[in-house]
């Protein structure tokens, strides 16, 4: 294999006429592909909003029919989804445009709360201070103070606590939106393929009409009547994939904590993103 360095006057030469270097068959498609590829897309976007300058992630979307903007409060980040033949100078137009939306969401975003030392968890809607116990064996479990203070103890290093306790959240979370789950379909008379446990930023869970169920793991912070509903919520949708109100009245008669769930969605479900969020 020979490999060389063109200037402009050449890489023109060998495109015009690729036989010239002695190029053919697979090599000269090979060569051509590679004059033809498309430059790598940027992910991100910089975006001057007042005095501050923001990242904006960016993601192209095939089904995507215009410019769109949303926030991801875990991630604290926006996030520009673009249609497949959007460009790079309308994408920055179009945020500049919205810049006062993304400075007020972003900024209007809870305090993070990161999981480390003496921060208070809501472990089911009832508040758990991390206690890091250096000198103990295991991993992550609950305990009761004296007071009658809930606590998480958290073993080993303290470089790992954000770690443990994430993956021990994840896993309380599966066991109780597994059984919910299960609990609501066999009502139903339905089956659940398949549960995945996520930290989704636009919904709170999600059905396929396959049977597979999608949930965020951070509804394991909310009290239990509302990791019940969404459970229930996304059971239904196994008998109604839609969100008409023969779907609602499904989910009622299984659930009559809906309502109550919901409004608590409202005021307190944003606020759920903050937790396990580095500073």
């Amino acid at each position: 294999m020979i490999c060389f360095c063109a200037d402009e006057y050449h890489w023109r030469r060998i495109w015009q006429n690729p036989g010239e270097f002695l190029l053919s068959g697979p090599a000269e498609m090979a060569f051509r592909a590679l004059l033809y590829r498309r430059p790598t897309e940027p992910r991100t976007l910089a975006v001057k909003i007042g005095s501050s300058t923001y990242t904006i992630q960016l993601r192209r979307h095939r089904r995507a029919r215009r410019y769109t903007l949303r926030i991801h409060p875990s991630k604290r980040e926006a996030v520009l989804t673009m249609p497949p033949r959007g460009n790079l100078y309308e994408a920055k137009d179009f945020a500049q445009r919205h810049g006062a939306w993304i400075a007020a969401r972003l900024g209007g975003l809870p305090k993070a709360a990161p999981f480390s030392h003496g921060t208070s968890v809501p472990l089911r809607g009832v508040p758990h201070k991390i206690v890091h116990r250096a000198g103990e064996r295991g991993t992550v479990w609950m305990d009761m103070r004296d007071s009658g203070d809930k606590i998480l103890c958290v073993a080993g290093d303290s470089e790992f606590i954000g770690r443990r306790v994430h993956d021990f959240l994840k896993r309380e979370a599966r066991r109780a939106l597994t059984d919910a789950s299960h609990r609501y379909a066999e009502v139903l008379g339905v089956k659940v393929k398949r549960i995945t446990i996520r930290d989704q930023s636009s919904r709170w869970g999600s059905c396929t009409s396959a049977g597979v169920l999608s949930f965020s793991w951070r509804l394991i912070l909310a009290p239990p009547y509302v990791l019940d509903y969404l459970a229930a919520h996304e059971v239904a949708h196994l008998v109604e994939m839609n969100h008409s109100p023969r779907f609602w009245k499904v989910v009622a008669r299984i659930c009559p904590a809906t309502e109550r769930a919901k409004r608590w969605l409202d005021t307190h479900g944003n606020d759920l993103h903050r937790y396990g969020i580095e500073e």
